[in-house]
């Protein structure tokens, strides 16, 4: 989804255009409806929850990503162009519409967070630096998991999921300045120790998704707008890939990916603020929009997290009126690939 200078951030999760990433929603009918329709595709409305964050002086952007909630039930939400000094993660409580700073340093371009199951611990992908850094749960403790290069070449680490074990999967975005295919998808055992490229040749994958059962990934590139699914054995490596989903998303661009219990695949869009819904099988289901009246100062919807156990969504929506979480009401129930990455 990025890289820095300002400019060429934007879409970071989607990086590379602009600036971008309690509760309901609502379609023409309840967001059940379109899963209860024969596949046809619904417009689902999203409301505005609150404005997190301003256009930053010092960049020209502010791009919200990485919706993730914490064990207490806490939004944590990252700001990819966030200068030095200014907040670059932020924890919100979507009942009382606040937030507060959570983690900032002098260097980073975050584009996604997660946190492990294996340590609890959360999660960044640096896109500009090619590092992973891990956070304590409070925003303290910062430590580098991961740092150097990956088959002789450095990350531009987008996204991330974990499995169950807390190995690591990301998206490489390498390559997406100079508009070639470079891109890949990596593994990264869960001690940081030992990369291994899964898939390469890709063009600026973004999204990066396990399955409910674990069985593959899906994973997003933007600059082709498809989606394509690993199959993977039980030890985590490939056992075939294939072009699943091409969307059509006109002058928007494929962003991030989360699951639902059911499956149900919500890609997000760079370049206009909404969100495809797709299940297992490509079908579309519905598209999440913002109202119309809200749309024209924004310009990307990069993310969303599914409430675990429950439906309200939480989408992060950017564009020159600044960075704002809108809510709906998902297909399915959140789990952890609907969380964070």
């Amino acid at each position: 989804m990025r890289r820095l200078p300002i400019r060429p951030l934007a879409g970071l999760a989607t990086i590379g255009l602009l600036t971008l990433t309690g509760c309901g929603t609502q379609a023409a009918g309840p967001a059940a409806d379109a899963a209860d329709a024969g596949g046809a595709d619904r417009t689902i409305r999203a409301q505005q929850v609150m404005r997190l964050t301003k256009v930053h002086e010092k960049t020209g952007m502010t791009l919200l990503e990485g919706p993730s909630f914490d064990e207490n039930g806490h939004l944590l939400v990252v700001d990819v162009t966030a200068p030095a000094g200014e907040p670059k993660v932020l924890r919100v409580d979507v009942g009382k519409k606040t937030s507060r700073e959570v983690y900032s340093d002098d260097r980073g371009a975050y584009t996604s967070a997660q946190f492990s199951p294996y340590d609890g611990r959360v999660y960044l992908t640096d896109f500009s630096r090619g590092d992973i850094v891990s956070l304590a749960p409070d925003g303290g403790d910062p430590r580098t998991f991961f740092s150097g290069e990956v088959d002789g070449a450095r990350m531009n680490p987008d996204d991330l999921a974990f499995d169950r074990e807390g190995n690591l999967y990301v998206s490489d975005s390498r390559g997406m300045s100079e508009g070639e295919a470079k891109g890949r998808v990596v593994r990264i055992d869960r001690e940081g120790k030992q990369a291994t490229v899964l898939a390469d040749g890709l063009a600026a994958p973004n999204g990066i998704s396990f399955d409910p059962d674990y069985r593959g990934l899906w994973f997003s590139e933007l600059t082709q707008n498809r989606v394509s699914y690993l199959l993977l054995d039980g030890e985590g490596n490939v056992s075939s890939r294939h072009t699943a989903i091409r969307v059509d998303g006109g002058v928007a661009q494929t962003d991030s990916i989360a699951v639902d219990a059911e499956g149900n695949l919500y890609q997000g869009l760079h370049g206009r603020p909404a969100m495809a819904v797709y299940d297992r099988y490509g079908e579309r289901l519905a598209t999440v929009e913002v109202p119309a009246r809200a749309a024209e100062g924004l310009q990307s919807a990069t993310n969303v997290a599914i409430t675990p156990g429950g439906t309200k969504a939480y989408m992060t929506v950017s564009g020159p009126a600044g960075g704002y979480l809108y809510t709906f009401d998902a297909l399915a129930e959140g789990v952890r690939q609907s969380n964070g990455g």
